[in-house]
């Protein structure tokens, strides 16, 4: 036999001998094994979970009016009938409202917004304008803006299901009244005067006339 098979023999044996030191030194893997778990290096932080609880405050209705008051009382029981009635939208309409209904009675035009107005409020307008007119007397006035907005009161008759909202208004215009001949008896139409009103306007929830209608009228 030559030297270079018994070289080859040689190495063999010593190959085989490493690889059976080896299977009993670290094991063979056999069947199912679990893999190993590694331990984040940093703990997650889980955001909390809140409980979201439904029938709290009405943020609609307790943002113009106290809690638990009667006003709020009444604004919910408006609601209970026209869910999609929104205080924050009515008080918005009521500012347009008001603009428009003030000029149109500075100017004598009472047909534009008699459907915007109670029986008594449309006499009072109608008396106040006649006589303005039988007098010769003329308003020129100029709509500046509303300042303020502010729900002063709510009333809900359950029987009847009629709705009263009492708002006070703080606007800004020009005015001044003309006698027959065009002369400025009183105002200025280049001074802003700042006049405050409050204002209640009625309807009745549930129906389908969507018109609130101006009943009362103060300062």
């Amino acid at each position: 036999m030559s030297s270079a098979i018994i070289q080859l023999l040689v190495l063999a044996g010593i190959a085989v001998f490493l690889i059976l030191r080896l299977r009993n030194v670290l094991g063979t893997r056999e069947g199912f094994e679990k893999p190993r778990v590694q331990a984040p290096e940093q703990q997650r932080r889980e955001a909390p979970e809140f409980e979201v609880i439904e029938g709290g405050p009405d943020r609609d209705i307790i943002d113009h009016v106290e809690d638990g008051s009667d006003d709020a009382h009444a604004l919910a029981a408006m609601k209970m009938i026209e869910p999609g009635f929104s205080v924050t939208e009515f008080l918005q309409g009521a500012r347009g409202a008001y603009e428009m209904i003030l000029m149109a009675f500075e100017k004598g035009e009472i047909d534009d917004i008699a459907g915007f107005l109670g029986d008594d409020v449309h006499q009072t307008f109608v008396d106040v304008i006649g006589t303005r007119e039988d007098q010769g007397l003329t308003i020129e006035a100029n709509f500046i803006g509303v300042r303020e907005t502010s729900l002063v009161n709510a009333a809900f008759d359950r029987d009847t299901q009629e709705a009263e909202i009492t708002v006070r208004f703080v606007g800004e215009l020009t005015s001044a009244v003309r006698n027959k001949a065009g002369e400025i008896i009183e105002g200025d139409p280049n001074q802003i005067k700042r006049q405050r009103d409050t204002w209640t306007f009625a309807r009745v929830m549930g129906s389908n006339d969507p018109n609130w209608k101006l009943v009362a009228t103060g300062e």
